[in-house]
C-alpha cells in the first residue's frame, strides 16, 4: 500500500472508519490538504520541516491505535509540538484550520461511530495543545468561530 496514494472505495460516505487502509486514506487526504494550505504549510513544510515519508506512517499508527486500538504508535504529541512552538509559536489560527480540515477530511469520507471519535480526539488533542503551548482555552471565544463540539 502506497503512502501517497489513498485506498479507494465504492461510495465511502456510507461507511465508518474501519480498517487500518481507511485509517491510512484518511491520513493522506488530510496532510494533502496540509501541504496546500497557505496557513498550515508554512509549519509544517519551514518551521518542522517534515519528512512526509517518514511521518505519514507513524500519524497512521498513531490513528490505528487511537480509533481501532491497534498497537505501534509510542511518541508523545506535546513534546514534538512543544519542539515546532519553541522555533515559531502556534497561534490560535492554526488549531482552527488544522482541526476544520481534519473535519472535513472525515466528512467527505466517512460517518459512523469512529468517524465521530476521530473528531472528538482530534478535538481534544487542540485543546490541549492550546491549553498547553498557548496557555488558552481552546475553541478560542476571540478569533475562533470552529466549534469543538462534533
Amino acid at each position: 500500500m502506497s503512502v501517497t496514494e489513498p485506498v479507494t472505495h465504492p461510495d465511502p460516505t456510507t461507511r465508518d472508519l474501519e480498517t487500518r487502509a481507511d485509517i491510512h486514506d484518511l491520513v493522506v487526504a488530510f496532510y494533502r490538504e496540509i501541504v496546500f494550505d497557505d496557513l498550515l504549510e508554512p509549519v509544517f513544510g519551514e518551521v518542522a520541516e517534515v519528512d512526509w515519508a517518514m511521518h505519514i506512517p507513524k500519524l497512521i499508527d498513531y490513528w490505528c491505535r487511537v480509533l481501532l486500538g491497534q498497537p505501534g504508535y509510542g511518541g508523545t504529541i506535546l513534546h514534538a509540538h512543544r519542539h515546532v512552538h519553541d522555533i515559531e509559536p502556534f497561534r490560535v489560527e492554526h488549531f482552527d484550520r488544522w482541526f476544520a480540515l481534519w473535519i472535513d477530511a472525515i466528512d467527505q469520507r466517512w460517518a459512523g461511530p469512529t468517524a465521530d471519535l476521530a473528531k472528538t480526539h482530534a478535538a481534544q488533542i487542540a485543546a490541549v495543545l492550546a491549553r498547553k503551548l498557548l496557555d488558552l482555552d481552546w475553541p478560542s471565544r476571540a478569533g475562533s468561530s470552529t466549534s469543538a463540539s462534533t
